[in-house]
């Protein structure tokens, strides 16, 4: 960040602003130029918000040249809060304002009675303070137990005691967070939590500009930007949101979940904690794997759709992931560190509490969907990167009675020299998108990642106790079998059939 401007009085700010060298507008209308400059010189309008160039982002830059307070509607994971805290970037650098003003009152124009009373008896030697833009983006989380005093504020009698004030004194009031949001960006997180009374108190500060302090008649013509996050479905839901307060809000932006593979890996990749201190090198199809996760679990029946799958579990997949693969070279003291698929069950804990499951998906239990869930992603990926290669040498050893024990914690030469009795396998590996010189380690995640392919194709089979082996083969329901007749004792009662006696016949 660089310094504050070298302006140090009132008198100076004055002069500043006068012959141009300050800008001197609304928050409304700095973002909007700031918006434009950027939309002017092609530059990036939210670096690290990716996937949303052609949908979200147009919207939210058409809402800001607007001059709209608005709102992001979506599920969770979908980095609607990211977007907000990166209106920030839209800020001027510093912006000028009267030291020790809660509201950070504007020095050439001061709303409260403490900013009016300083600039009234100090004039233009009155010192100037500089807020970074950091600052000037205030965040509350909605819940139901926000008081107006909160978010407005109200009569604070402890100060007036200490002050000596009158409870009527505007010098006696509590500023909440709206009003200490002035000239700023005020961002309210699931907006629908909040109590109707309270969604109430913010229609003036939408409508008109202005929030009234409770138990004193003051006006505050703030100046402010306010956004507003919420789920889909409690924002639609009779009750849970105020009809007049949706009709003061500008825009409605919806989010939604990346539909490239391509740009979730980005994601996982920004957000992801891999750097351990040792090198960890993750193969492609372990970043596909984790990725397609995310992808699978939002298609399937059993999850439930309303929840969504937030972005955060192929994140948090991907780190346990890394973990897993750390522990085990650690143990076997190899560099560098590469998660290889099975890492991935070993990730499930990080999982199973990010899925909200229907009815018919906690009958099966979260585990086994999250498993059924790694099988599906591995069976796409490896179909991604083996598209026409023959398997028939490989499976063929296994259906012929071998077998591979190999589980997570082995080694990469223990895996390179168990593999290199199947005739075909390590080779096929390193066609996993793997270097020439890839070390052991990456070669081994290549192994895995082909058996478990295979695996989840249902070519080869894999159980705790025997490892990978052929697969089991499919047992069709038998015959049933002719039994010979039970005679019973009433076997007397036989029917004449030509010259010869019939005897009935009965089957068990």
């Amino acid at each position: 960040m660089s310094a504050p401007p070298r302006i140090e009085t009132l008198g100076q700010l004055r002069t500043a602003v006068s012959q141009g060298a300050i800008r001197h507008r609304p928050v409304k209308d700095e973002v909007r130029e700031n918006l434009a400059a950027r939309l002017r010189h092609k530059d990036a309008l939210f670096p690290g918000i990716i996937g949303y160039e052609e949908t979200v982002i147009p919207q939210l830059a058409n809402a800001i040249l607007a001059r709209h307070h608005f709102i992001l509607l979506g599920l969770r994971g979908q980095a609607k809060t990211r977007i907000l805290r990166a209106l920030t970037t839209l800020l001027d650098e510093w912006l000028a304002v009267v030291p020790g003003s809660e509201i950070n009152d504007d020095p050439l124009a001061p709303l409260s009675a403490y900013g009016r009373q300083r600039v009234r008896e100090e004039g233009d030697d009155m010192p100037i303070a500089w807020l970074p833009r950091e600052a000037r983006y205030i965040e509350k989380l909605a819940t139901p137990d926000v008081t107006i005093a909160d978010m407005i504020g109200d009569i604070d009698p402890i100060k007036a005691a200490r002050s000596g004030l009158q409870l009527g004194s505007e010098l006696s009031m509590h500023f909440g967070l709206l009003p200490r949001a002035n000239r700023g960006i005020f961002a309210v997180n699931e907006l629908p939590d909040l109590a109707g009374k309270i969604q109430v108190g913010l229609f003036n500060i939408l409508q008109e500009g202005d929030v009234q302090i409770k138990g004193y008649p003051v006006r505050l013509p703030l100046d402010v930007m306010v956004v507003f996050s919420a789920n889909p479905e409690d924002y639609t839901a009779r009750g849970k949101i105020i009809t007049p307060l949706k009709d003061r809000i500008g825009a409605e932006i919806r989010t939604h979940y990346l539909e490239s593979r391509a740009d979730a890996m980005k994601i996982t990749a920004q957000e992801a904690w891999t750097d351990r201190g040792e090198p960890v090198h993750v193969p492609s199809f372990v970043r596909e794997t984790v990725e397609e996760l995310a992808f699978q679990a939002r298609q399937d029946r059993r999850v439930d759709k309303r929840s969504g799958v937030s972005q955060r579990m192929p994140i948090s997949v991907l780190e346990c992931a890394v973990s897993n693969a750390e522990r085990r070279a650690l143990a076997a003291g190899e560099a560098p560190v590469v998660p290889r698929i099975i890492d991935i069950y070993a990730a499930l804990p990080s999982m199973t509490g990010k899925l909200e499951l229907e009815y018919e998906g906690e009958l099966r239990g979260a585990d086994q969907i999250a498993r059924e869930l790694v099988r599906a992603a591995v069976s796409n990926v490896f179909d991604g990167h083996f598209p026409d290669a023959d398997m028939r040498p490989i499976v063929e050893w296994f259906d012929l009675g071998g077998s591979l024990n190999l589980g997570d914690l082995e080694s990469a030469t223990g895996v390179l020299k168990e593999a290199g009795a199947v005739e075909g396998l390590v080779d096929m590996a390193r066609r996993a998108g793997l270097p020439a010189d890839a070390p052991a380690p990456l070669v081994a995640a290549g192994v895995d990642f082909v058996l478990e392919g295979l695996c989840a194709q249902k070519k080869i089979s894999r159980s705790d106790g025997r490892g990978y082996h052929g697969a089991e083969p499919v047992r069709r329901p038998a015959q049933a079998e002719r039994r010979p007749p039970v005679l019973t004792p009433d076997d007397d009662d036989d029917e004449p059939s030509g010259g010869g006696r019939k005897k009935k016949r009965y089957y068990n």
